[in-house]
């Protein structure tokens, strides 16, 4: 189930039928109000939200999102006419998959539907990974260092695993910006620094195997190079 978050009755109809055509089951709602009542009944795999709506904007609803452990890793595609950079910015920080500017065509908004939810697809199961104290659990979501829980954001997981998965081969910052929030380099801001120095932070004694590779991007280092 995909749920639409839209107050324009035209845009929410149009994308609805858009869905259903291509296989989805679907939802719209005009209101937070009703997409907060619909939450209730049942979490989606994933959420379309409008910034510009009546009650509260979309920005709201997607922090609402973020901070209940039931919707924390929904994934978010923010659909908006407010197109500056720092707009994206801000929406991304927040926690939003992508962002994708009105007017917008159909088959760019499926293909931007598909990429969203194969980087959300859950890792193949008995995937883990292990460099010195830091541990991931995939099928957990959950990363331990030293035995501790690390408490990361939803991004910050995505940046950790990404970088896992690459076996300690160097990542560009523009694969990094691709994998974890499906936008180019050349839309880049500093949102991918940011992330870098908080998962450091959070990770404590094991921040320092997050390493940056000058004029290239980063890398997840093993504890003993």
């Amino acid at each position: 189930m995909i749920y639409l978050l839209e107050d324009d009755d035209s845009i929410r109809k149009l994308v609805v039928y858009a869905l259903e055509s291509q296989g989805y089951e679907a939802k719209g709602f005009s209101r937070p109000g009703e997409f907060r009542a619909a939450l209730k009944e049942a979490v989606p795999r994933l959420a379309l939200l409008d910034i510009m709506l009546p009650e509260e904007d979309g920005l709201s609803v997607l922090s609402s999102l973020r901070a209940d452990p039931r919707t924390k890793d929904l994934p978010v595609i923010m659909l908006t006419a407010r197109n500056t950079e720092y707009d994206r910015a801000y929406g991304l920080d927040l926690g939003a998959d992508d962002y994708i500017s009105k007017p917008f065509g159909m088959m760019e908004l499926m293909a931007r539907i598909r990429a969203v939810l194969r980087r959300s697809a859950p890792a193949a199961s008995g995937t883990e990974f292990r460099l010195g104290p830091l541990r991931i659990l995939p099928e957990k979501r959950q990363v331990l260092v030293s035995g501790q829980p690390a408490a990361l954001t939803y991004k910050e997981y995505e940046l950790l695993t990404v970088l896992a998965e690459a076996g300690g081969r160097v990542l560009t910052r523009d694969t990094l910006m691709n994998r974890v929030w499906g936008i180019g380099a050349e839309r880049e801001n500093r949102t991918l620094d940011v992330h870098i120095r908080t998962l450091r932070s959070k990770l404590g004694e094991a921040g320092a195997l997050v390493e940056t590779v000058r004029g290239v991007g980063y890398r997840l280092k093993e504890d003993n190079e």
